[in-house]
């Protein structure tokens, strides 16, 4: 069981951060940045927000931050990937292929919808988590083509699995915190818990 005295950390390395953090205000979660690998033992839990992967990437390599990600999961403790974050956590990256931290068996292919003209707000069915649609930002946002055995669909837009988890791993295609829905951030924090 995870502590809940600690707070969320989110991944500040480049992003829509600050987004995350007003959507847990809104849901009573504390919360924390997160920059460095030591600043992961102050945190329950970590949300590694949408941005651009190769910038993020590189951060990462810089700052030995991939290992730590790594180390945090096997402890574990639930992450939750949205947009980029989705990509980075993916066993498989395509279009083109790049470095992951492969943790969720998923292929994903980054830019699937289009450039930044072609994002769109739409409705997806997360059922298991809530009872009417759950609107959905996408935003060059990347497509899920395979899921692995013993990885559970959350949430689907349009015929496509859109919210994934595998144990305490979970991934968004869309940014949740974008809208005024709570319903990926309450079950995530929920997963904290267990």
């Amino acid at each position: 069981m995870n502590s809940l005295s600690n707070p969320v950390g989110i991944l500040a390395v480049q992003g829509d951060f600050e987004m995350h953090g007003g959507m847990l205000d809104r849901i009573g979660a504390p919360w924390k940045l997160v920059k460095h690998p030591q600043d992961l033992g102050e945190v329950s839990a970590l949300i590694m927000p949408g941005g651009e992967t190769t910038t993020m990437l590189k951060f990462f390599h810089a700052e030995g931050l991939g290992p730590a990600v790594k180390q945090f999961a096997a402890e574990g403790k639930p992450i939750f990937g949205t947009c980029a974050g989705a990509i980075l956590l993916a066993k498989e990256v395509l279009n083109p292929p790049q470095d992951r931290l492969g943790l969720l068996d998923i292929t994903i292919e980054r830019n699937a919808y289009g450039r930044q003209v072609d994002s769109s707000v739409r409705r997806g069915d997360c059922r298991e988590l809530s009872d009417r649609p759950v609107e959905m930002v996408f935003i060059r946002a990347p497509i899920i083509r395979r899921v692995g055995e013993g990885v559970r669909v959350l949430g689907r837009c349009d015929g496509l699995p859109v919210l994934v988890e595998q144990g305490n791993i979970l991934a968004a295609t869309f940014h949740p915190e974008l809208t005024e829905d709570e319903t990926i951030h309450r079950f995530f924090y929920k997963k904290m818990s267990h």
